[in-house]
């Protein structure tokens, strides 16, 4: 099942957390740039491989990330 997962990257503080979480290792930081909070946020670098299991999701502890079905 395909998914999309959207940030509120401007919350994101740069854990990392949700890169752990994710299970296809799609999630990663974007070290190109730099939200307003000073970190870098968090992204999805292949989103056609995204399952919509939502781990990143439950992980965060800022609950920026979205995560759907498509």
């Amino acid at each position: 099942m395909a998914g999309k997962v959207t940030f509120d990257e401007n919350r994101c503080k740069g854990c990392e957390l949700c890169t752990t979480a994710c299970p296809t290792k799609i999630v990663i930081m974007d070290k190109d740039r730099i939200n307003i909070k000073g970190y870098h946020p968090a992204t999805v670098k292949e989103m056609d491989k995204c399952i919509a299991c939502g781990s990143c999701a439950r992980i965060c502890p800022d609950v920026v990330i979205k995560v759907e079905k498509l």
